[in-house]
């Protein structure tokens, strides 16, 4: 059971740090440093929206418009790490206890 709990630990660890890339991403996409003509960038591009994008568009749906910023990757990291803490600090002691 210890190794369910790590392993989703980890996934949520990744998609964290899949978040932070694809916004890192976008922001150099839109002052020109990337070419997303370029194949090889709109591939890693095309692959960060399609793992990221299901996860934010709910959150954009309820989210105000803020001029141009968008949080919503910021909102969803802060979830993932809520969900990171209910899972080892409420269900961890239920399973090994």
């Amino acid at each position: 059971m210890y190794a369910l709990f790590w392993l989703i630990d980890q996934l949520i660890g990744l998609y964290v740090w899949a978040l932070i890339i694809a916004a890192v991403f976008s922001l150099l996409v839109s002052f020109n440093v990337l070419d997303t003509r370029n194949r090889f960038v709109w591939t890693i591009g095309d692959f960060l929206y399609k793992i990221t994008e299901p996860a934010i568009r709910p959150i954009r749906r309820f989210m105000p418009n803020l001029g141009g910023i968008d949080i919503s990757p910021m909102i969803l990291i802060l979830l993932l790490y809520a969900a990171r803490i209910f899972l080892w600090q409420t269900l961890w002691p239920l399973v090994a206890g």
